[in-house]
């Protein structure tokens, strides 16, 4: 299945937004940690994490959102990269005017704690766990296929990069 996923960089001029956020891959038994989040075309599942907050590191958001988000704690155990998207403005929620440059920095993580359950009064509305062989049902936001691909899972390519 396809999802709205933010296209390749443009390459046109002018202001544009900037966001930074830090995600967590966290694989066991087969199965991946995500979390679901409501956008303007439906609910699409990505990995646990989020914005970057003034005075934060990478890492700290991306434990924070992890727990925020799955109610797991976590610890991180690598980098796996960066990625990058482009959001047209009229794709943008709440109407705003720029188009928006997102920037994911993608960790793997191991859980130390926690229940899993979804997040309280956030962005994100379920958190949920996904068998590795079945993600090609799932609509998945583009990074979850680029972590997978980087930490060295198997992708559904016939499903492409945004499912």
């Amino acid at each position: 299945m396809s999802a709205a996923s933010p296209t390749a960089a443009s390459t046109a001029p002018g202001p544009f937004e900037t966001r930074a956020g830090a995600y967590a891959l966290i694989v066991e038994d087969g199965r991946v940690l995500m979390s679901a989040w409501a956008g303007p075309t439906g609910i699409v599942w990505t990995l646990p994490g989020g914005g970057i907050e003034l005075g934060e590191s990478p890492e700290e958001a991306c434990v924070r959102e992890v727990e925020e988000e799955t109610g797991h704690t976590a610890e991180l155990t690598g980098l796996l990269g960066v990625t990058t998207g482009t959001i047209p403005a009229e794709r943008r929620l709440r109407g705003e005017p720029l188009p928006l440059l997102t920037v994911q920095v993608l960790y793997t993580a191991r859980l130390t704690g926690g229940v899993l359950r979804p997040e309280a009064d956030g962005s994100s509305v379920d958190a949920a766990w996904f068998a590795l062989d079945g993600l090609a049902d799932v609509r998945t936001s583009s990074w979850v296929d680029r972590a997978l691909a980087l930490a060295g899972h198997a992708v559904d390519d016939a499903a492409g990069t945004a499912r």
